[in-house]
C-alpha cells in the first residue's frame, strides 16, 4: 500500500501547481471571514411592571398568565394578564395577626392555596370572589403543593399532594359544587400517605412534584433540605381519581432512592423546564446547600427519571453563609439564581456564568423569583416593586459551547438557521477531525464550509490523503450552485484526473483488486452522476484527451455511452474488428444517421445481421440513405452475398410499401444482375399504368436491354404505350406474344390494323406459314384478305386461301345490301319533313274582338300583336317589354341595332304612287329589306311564349320584386 501512495503522490505532486492555479480561480472561500456574528442583546430582557402597591408586597405567584399578589395583612389581588387593567382584589377577613406565609396556584391558575403562619390554610377559587378554610388542613404549616396535573380541572383539584414543615405528606382533593357555591366542606378528604426524614428525623418537605411516564408509571419528586427522593409505581387503570397511597405504601417499611448533600441551606428547591405545553418536563434543577444538581429526566428508566445528572457549584462569589440563594429557575439552557440584590445566570451546559443583573437598593431585597411554565416568562418582586424578564433567543450561543465541547452534531442543530455560525462550527469540526486522522470525515466538512479552497486543498495533498482530498472535491463539487460553471468545470476535469491516476496505479498491483475495483465503480458513478451530467457534455472533449492520454480506452467507451456518444462508441467497435458490439449499440440505441455511417463497414463482414437490423429498424431508415453501402458490397461480392441486398430491397418495395424511384430503380438493377425471373414477376406486378409505376421506364427499359431480356422489354414498351416497338420486339421471341400486343390499343383501329399487318407479315415473309397467316385473319377483325395478299410469293396458289376470298366477298355484298337501305330510309325521312314544312306554312289561328293581351289586359286589336300556338297573345310592345331584360348582352345589342334599322325604313316617302312591291325591295346595296329586318326582330323576340317557353323557366330563382326597387316598392305600400 505503501508504494501505492509513493507512485500516486509523484503524479499528483506533477499537477500541484495546475492544482493550486485551479484552486485560486473563482473557487468560492469564506464569506464570513469580514462577517459580524450578529447584534447582541440580552437573553434576559428585564422590565419593571408600573405598578405601586399600596401595601407591602407578602408572597407573589404565576400560573397560566393569572397572577396572585398578597398584599399587606389582609388583601389578596388577583390580575389576569391578559386583561392587567381589569384587577379583582379579594379580601381575607381575618380578624387575628395571622399573616400570609407562602402561596400555591396551580398549572391552570384556576385554584389558589394560600397558607397562613398560624398553620392554617385558605382555598379561593378563580370563578370564586369568597375566601374558604380548609378545615381539615388546620394545624399543618403548608410547606410544597403537588399539583395534579393529570386529572385537575378548573372546579376539582383532583387529587393532590401537600407537604408540610413536619415532614409529612397529605394526599388531598378540593372541589368546587355547583353554581360556585362551596359545599360544607370544599376539601374533600386530607389524608397522611408518607413522612420524610433526614439523619435527624422529619426534616420539611421543600418541593413536591408528580409526573406520569410511560405506561401509566406515576413519579413523584419530594425534597428535603439536603435529600432528594423519588417515589415510583403504578396506579391501577381507573382508580386514578383514588389518589396516589398504593404508590407510598410501597416504600412504608423502607426508605425510597434519593439523593443526599452533606451541606444545608436551611431550605431547597427544585426547577423543572417544560418545553411545551401539556408536555412532561424535561430538565431538572435542584438548588440546595452544595450548589445546583442538573439533569434531565428520562420517564423510560424503570425506577429513576434522573438523568445525565451533574453538579454545578455555586459561583465564587456565593457564600452560603452570607448571601445564600433565595430561588431558582429553570430555562431550556440556563438555570438563574436569585441573591438578595442580584440575579445570575448560569450555562447548564458548562456551568458558566452567562448573565447578571444587579438591583438598586431603593427597590429593597429581592424577596421571591418565580416562572410562568406556559409562557416562559419570570418574575421577580421585592416588598415595593415587581418585575418581569422576558427570555429572547435563548440558543443563540449555545452552538458555541457545544462546538467547544466537541458535541458538533448539536451545536449544527442549534445554528442551521445561521449560516455564519455554521460555517464556524464546520471548520472547527473539520479541525478537529483533521487532527484526529479521520481525513474524510474531515473533508466531509471542509467542502461544507466557506473556507478558502486552496488551502484545504494543499493541506490534504500535504498530509498524503489523496481519498480523503477526492471526497473533498466531491463534496465540493456537489455544494456549487448551477450558476457557477467556471469552478464546477476545473472540479470535474481534476477529479478526472486524479480517478485516472489512482486507477492507473491500483490496476498494476494485483493484490489492490479490491480496491481497483470500488474505485472504478466510484469513477464511473462520478461519470455518469446526473448532476454532472452537463458539465461533462460541456467538457467532454477534455474528458476524452485525459482518457486518452491515459490509455483508459475501457472508460473512454464507458464514458461516450453516458454521453450518449454512440458515435465514438461505434466507432471505437469497428477498430477493434468487434462488429457484432458495434452492431448491438446501433440496434440498442436505434439512431439512424449512425446506422448511415457504419453500414458500409458492417456490411462487409457481417451482411446477414446487419440486414436483421435494417428490417427490425423499419419505416425508420430510409433505403435510399443505405443503398450506396448496398451498392459497395454488391460491386465486391457474391451472388449469394447480393441475395442479402434483394432481402433488403424486397421488405421495402413489399413490406414498407416504398414508393421512391431510387429503391425500384436499384431493386430493379439487382433483378436484371442475378434474378431475371423475378424481374418479369416484378414488372408484371408493378401493372401497367404508368402514373403507378415507381420505377423509371426508360432505365428499366435500358436495363433489361443491356442485359437481353426481351420479354421484360415487351412489357416495358406496352407500358410506355410504344406498340409497334413491343411489336416487332415480340416477333424476336414470340408471335403470341405480338398478337397480345397489337391487341392492346382498342382506340385506335389503324394502329391495330397495322400491328396485325406487321404480325401478318412476318408470318408469311420470315416463318412461310400460309395457315398461321390466316389464322392471323381470323384472330382480327380488321385484316382482310386484300391486305394480307401483297406480302405472299407470286408462285403460292390460290387454293390455300380460296376460302378467305369467298368470305371477303360475301361480307362486302352484305356491306352494299346495308348501305342501299339506308339510303332508302334517309329519302322518305326527307320526303316526310318537306310535307310537314308545307303544312306549318298553311297554319293560321283566329282572334276575337274581345281578346285582350295577356301582359297589360288591354284589347288586343288596338296594336300589333303575336299569337302564339299555346293561345297566349302579347302586343308586340308588351311582349318585347318582357323579353328585352333576359336577352343575352349580345342579343340585346341586335335587338337595338335592328330597331333603329326598322324605324330608318319607316320614314315617309315623297312618291304617293310606289308599288306595293317596294317593301321587299333591297333599301339600299348591301341593305337588307324591312320584310327580312322583321323577321330578324321576330326571330328574336317571338322565339317562344314569355310564359311557357325556357324564358320563364329560368326566371323561376328570380324574386317578384327587384331588390333595388324593394325600398320604393314598400314605401308606396304604406
Amino acid at each position: 500500500m505503501a508504494s501505492i501512495l509513493d507512485e500516486y503522490e509523484d503524479s499528483l505532486h506533477r499537477s500541484v501547481s495546475v492544482q493550486q492555479s485551479r484552486a485560486s480561480v473563482g473557487i468560492p472561500h469564506s464569506g464570513y471571514v469580514n462577517a459580524r456574528l450578529e447584534k447582541e442583546t440580552p437573553i434576559f430582557n428585564k422590565q419593571r411592571i408600573d405598578f405601586a402597591p399600596p401595601e407591602k408586597i407578602n408572597s407573589l405567584v404565576v400560573s397560566s398568565n393569572q397572577l396572585c399578589m398578597s398584599l399587606g395583612k389582609d388583601t389578596l389581588l388577583r390580575i389576569d394578564l391578559g386583561k392587567p387593567d381589569e384587577p379583582n382584589q379579594v379580601e381575607l377577613g381575618r380578624k387575628d395577626e395571622a399573616k400570609v406565609y407562602k402561596m400555591f396556584l396551580d398549572h391552570t391558575g384556576s385554584h389558589l392555596l394560600i397558607a397562613l403562619n398560624t398553620s392554617e390554610c385558605l382555598y379561593l377559587n378563580r370563578s370564586v370572589q369568597k375566601v374558604r378554610a380548609l378545615s381539615r388542613w388546620k394545624g399543618h404549616l403548608i410547606e410544597s403543593v403537588g399539583w395534579n396535573k393529570f386529572l385537575g380541572s378548573e372546579t376539582n383539584t383532583g387529587p393532590i399532594l401537600v407537604g408540610t414543615s413536619q415532614g409529612q405528606i397529605y394526599e388531598a382533593e378540593i372541589s368546587v359544587s355547583e353554581g360556585s357555591l362551596f359545599s360544607t366542606n370544599p376539601d374533600q378528604y386530607f389524608r397522611q400517605v408518607y413522612t420524610l426524614e433526614e439523619e435527624s428525623g422529619p426534616a420539611p418537605v421543600c418541593c413536591l412534584e408528580i409526573e406520569r411516564g410511560m405506561e401509566g408509571k406515576f413519579f413523584i419528586i419530594a425534597t428535603t433540605r439536603k435529600r432528594l427522593f423519588q417515589f415510583v409505581g403504578k396506579v391501577p387503570e381507573g382508580t386514578e381519581q383514588q389518589g396516589f397511597s398504593s404508590i407510598f405504601a410501597v416504600h412504608a417499611d423502607h426508605l425510597p432512592s434519593f439523593r443526599e448533600f452533606p451541606a444545608n441551606l436551611g431550605f431547597s428547591e427544585i426547577a423543572f423546564y417544560t418545553p411545551k405545553l401539556r408536555s412532561n418536563p424535561r430538565s431538572f434543577a435542584w438548588m440546595m446547600g452544595n450548589g445546583v444538581l442538573y439533569g434531565t429526566l428520562d420517564y423510560s428508566r424503570p425506577d429513576s427519571i434522573l438523568s445525565d445528572e451533574r453538579v454545578w457549584v455555586y459561583p465564587s462569589d456565593i457564600d452560603i453563609t452570607v448571601n445564600k440563594p433565595i430561588s431558582i429557575v429553570l430555562t431550556q439552557f440556563h438555570f438563574l439564581l436569585l441573591l438578595p440584590d442580584r440575579v445570575k445566570a448560569v450555562c447548564t451546559l458548562n456551568g458558566q456564568v452567562v448573565f447578571q443583573d444587579l438591583f438598586l437598593e431603593k427597590f429593597g431585597s429581592l424577596t421571591r423569583m418565580i416562572k410562568d411554565p406556559t409562557v416562559q416568562q419570570i418574575w421577580i418582586h421585592t416588598e415595593k416593586v415587581v418585575f418581569r424578564y422576558h427570555v429572547q433567543r435563548e440558543s443563540r450561543d449555545v452552538w458555541k459551547m457545544y462546538m467547544n465541547m466537541n458535541k458538533f452534531d448539536l451545536a449544527k442543530e442549534y445554528c442551521k438557521d445561521r449560516p455564519e455560525c455554521l460555517d464556524i462550527v464546520l471548520a472547527k469540526e473539520a479541525e478537529h477531525c483533521f487532527q484526529n486522522k479521520r481525513y474524510l470525515d474531515s473533508a466531509k466538512c471542509y467542502a461544507l464550509t466557506q473556507n478558502y479552497f486552496e488551502e484545504i486543498a494543499l493541506k490534504f495533498i500535504e498530509a498524503k490523503q489523496e481519498e480523503a482530498l477526492m471526497e473533498f472535491l466531491i463534496k465540493k463539487l456537489s455544494n456549487l450552485k448551477p450558476s457557477e460553471k467556471t469552478q464546477t468545470t476545473l472540479l470535474t476535469t481534476w477529479l478526472t484526473e486524479l480517478y485516472l491516476n489512482w486507477l492507473g496505479v491500483l490496476q498494476g498491483d494485483p493484490s489492490q483488486r479490491n480496491l481497483y475495483l470500488d474505485t472504478r465503480e466510484k469513477f464511473r458513478t462520478f461519470l455518469s452522476s446526473p448532476k454532472n451530467k452537463d458539465c461533462l457534455f460541456n467538457n467532454r472533449a477534455s474528458i476524452y484527451e485525459l482518457l486518452a492520454s491515459h490509455g483508459d480506452t475501457e472508460h473512454m467507451v464507458y464514458f461516450a455511452v453516458i454521453m450518449q456518444d454512440y458515435e465514438r462508441v461505434v466507432a471505437h467497435h469497428c477498430q477493434h474488428d468487434e462488429y457484432d458490439e458495434a452492431l448491438n449499440v446501433l440496434s440498442r440505441h436505434k439512431d439512424e444517421k449512425l446506422f448511415y455511417k457504419f453500414s458500409p463497414v458492417l456490411i462487409q463482414h457481417i451482411p446477414k445481421k446487419v440486414v436483421d437490423a435494417w428490417i427490425s429498424m423499419g419505416s425508420r431508415l430510409d433505403a435510399r440513405n443505405l443503398i450506396p453501402a448496398l451498392v459497395n458490397y454488391s460491386q465486391s461480392a457474391s451472388t449469394q452475398q447480393i441475395n442479402e441486398a434483394i432481402r433488403y430491397m424486397e421488405f421495402c418495395v413489399y413490406q414498407l410499401e416504398e414508393t421512391q424511384q431510387a429503391i425500384h430503380n436499384y431493386l430493379l438493377s439487382l433483378y436484371a444482375l442475378c434474378r431475371p425471373d423475378s424481374l418479369l414477376s416484378y414488372l408484371e406486378q408493378a401493372g401497367t399504368n404508368p402514373n403507378r409505376i415507381h420505377y423509371d421506364l426508360k432505365y428499366a427499359l435500358r436495363l433489361c436491354a443491356e442485359h437481353g431480356h426481351h420479354r421484360a422489354c415487351v412489357h416495358i414498351y406496352k407500358v410506355m404505350e410504344l406498340y409497334e416497338e413491343a411489336v416487332d420486339l415480340a416477333l424476336q421471341v414470340d408471335v403470341d406474344l405480338a398478337k397480345s400486343c397489337a391487341d392492346l390499343p382498342e382506340d385506335d383501329e389503324e394502329l391495330r390494323k397495322k400491328l396485325w399487318l406487321k404480325i401478318a407479315r412476318h408470318v408469311v415473309q420470315e416463318e412461310k406459314d400460309v395457315k398461321k397467316a390466316m389464322a392471323c385473319l381470323s384472330s382480327c377483325a380488321l385484316l382482310k384478305i386484300e391486305d394480307v395478299l401483297p406480302f405472299f410469293p407470286d408462285f403460292v396458289t390460290i387454293d390455300h386461301f380460296k376460302e378467305a376470298i369467298c368470305n371477303s366477298l360475301e361480307d362486302y355484298n352484305k356491306h352494299i345490301e346495308e348501305l342501299k337501305r339506308e339510303m332508302e330510309e334517309a329519302t322518305q325521312s326527307a320526303k316526310r319533313i318537306r310535307e310537314d314544312i308545307q303544312e306549318m306554312r298553311n297554319k293560321y289561328g283566329s282572334v276575337e274582338p274581345q281578346e285582350k293581351c295577356a301582359a297589360c289586359d288591354f284589347p288586343l286589336l288596338n296594336r300589333p300583336f303575336y299569337l302564339f300556338l299555346c293561345g297566349h297573345m302579347f302586343h308586340y310592345d308588351c311582349l318585347l317589354q318582357a323579353v328585352f331584360p333576359n336577352l343575352p348582352a349580345y342579343k340585346q345589342a341586335k335587338l337595338e341595332d335592328l330597331q333603329k334599322k326598322l324605324a330608318a325604313t319607316s320614314q315617309p316617302s315623297k312618291s304617293h304612287h310606289r308599288p306595293k312591291e317596294a317593301d321587299t325591295i333591297s333599301l339600299g346595296k348591301g341593305q337588307p329589306s324591312r320584310e327580312q329586318i322583321k323577321a330578324d326582330i321576330d326571330d328574336i323576340v317571338a322565339a317562344e311564349c314569355v310564359y311557357c317557353g325556357e324564358l320563364m323557366i329560368r326566371s323561376i330563382d328570380k324574386p317578384f320584386i327587384d331588390p333595388q326597387k324593394y325600398e320604393e316598392e314598400m314605401q308606396s305600400w304604406l
